[in-house]
């Protein structure tokens, strides 16, 4: 998967020029409030709710191949500074909830965002969430959303208290986490099945790359038999390489989520996907997970992941080992609940590689330890 620490938003005010950024995330706001006003005042009997939250997460994450410049393994965009304190991902959100509309806008900043979304406009990396919505029937939940929107691939996002982990798992970190285009999405009277397909900019991206004209698409169909049982299938078929190299992107995302009881759920996943490599030959890439969580008591869980990344080809990831990217990941996870909005996480976890890609290609295996803090408001 592909911001601005805090530290560095002096610096970033000096590369826009002075004050647009805030200039726009006010005129952002001011739309939205207005556009909210206008519809509460033209339909007073429908329905209608303007919110704000936020959320920050706090980490301190020690690697023991200690790098000298904190950054931990190049496939890894969550948590990713060594041995500092640090915030992974703040931002504050505004919601409009109407009975024809809906409306998110969220700007952000953490390392997270500066990581991630580095291949993006300086102006465009702040930009959590922005997107409009339109509903499409009076008689069937069916709506039309456009903007920068959640991915809808895989079971994880950036926001840690979504995910059952401190850290993120390979596989995620290397799909999106955002998308930007139009959806269409459809959900039964039940509530029990969801469908959406999608017309998108690209693989993980607000603006396209220089080169990229053709759209991708995606579709995600989410069904729930049971309250105990989630079965997912999502997928992406585009590209992300320039129209002159004539490649094609196919990616599927299967996934089941089980709660068995109060006490254990378990989750497993299997990506994969098939795109041309550095010898411009299409080969595929594939990861399978699975975490088990147990619940400890009212206030804390503890939550074990295994999972497995083959890229063998290095179509997504370059190593420029003779065996490619193969790494199998282990991790166990604490979390204790403060309150119901704060949460505290530990976590240990460690990477064993076929080849010697850690500490500058001379180990095959990567130990750290997670120590993050989140607060949803």
């Amino acid at each position: 998967m592909d911001g601005i620490q805090f530290t560095n938003f002096h610096e970033y005010l000096v590369v826009v020029p002075k004050n647009q950024a805030l200039q726009m995330v006010q005129k952002i706001f001011i739309l939205i409030i207005a556009i909210s006003f206008s519809l509460d005042k033209a339909e007073a009997q429908d329905t209608t709710a303007f919110t704000f939250s936020g959320y920050c997460e706090l980490y301190y994450s020690f690697d023991f191949d200690n790098p000298e410049n904190h950054r931990k393994p190049f496939f890894l965009y969550n948590h990713a500074r060594h041995n500092e304190v640090n915030v992974n991902l703040a931002y504050v959100k505004v919601n409009y909830a109407h009975a024809k509309v809906r409306s998110n806008f969220a700007i952000m900043t953490g390392t997270y965002a500066q990581l991630n979304l580095a291949a993006e406009p300086e102006l465009l990396r702040m930009v959590y969430e922005a997107n409009i919505g339109l509903k499409l029937s009076k008689q069937h939940n069916i709506w039309l959303d456009a903007g920068i929107m959640p991915s809808h691939v895989g079971f994880e996002s950036a926001v840690g208290t979504d995910c059952w982990t401190a850290s993120r798992s390979m596989v995620a970190e290397n799909s999106p986490y955002y998308e930007t285009g139009i959806k269409v999405t459809s959900t039964n009277k039940k509530e029990n099945f969801f469908f959406s397909a999608l017309v998108l900019n690209g693989w993980q991206r607000i603006q396209r790359p220089m080169g990229v004209n053709s759209p991708s698409f995606g579709l995600q169909f989410n069904f729930k038999p049971n309250k105990n049982l989630t079965l997912n299938y999502s997928n992406f078929i585009g590209t992300d390489k320039p129209d002159t190299v004539h490649a094609w992107r196919t990616y599927h995302n299967f996934y089941a989520i089980y709660q068995a009881n109060k006490k254990w759920g378990i989750i497993g996943g299997f990506d994969i996907g098939r795109d041309k490599n550095l010898k411009n030959q299409y080969s595929l890439w594939y990861s399978p997970v699975v975490m088990i969580r147990r619940s400890v008591n009212s206030n804390s869980f503890v939550a074990f992941r295994g999972e497995y990344f083959s890229d063998v080809q290095q179509t997504l990831l370059q190593t420029s080992t003779t065996n490619g990217f193969q790494i199998f990941g282990l991790s166990l996870n604490y979390d204790y609940s403060v309150t119901k909005n704060a949460l505290v996480r530990v976590e240990g976890k460690g990477y064993f590689s076929k080849d010697r890609i850690f500490k500058n290609n001379m180990e095959n295996n990567n130990y750290t330890v997670l120590c993050a803090i989140s607060l949803r408001l």
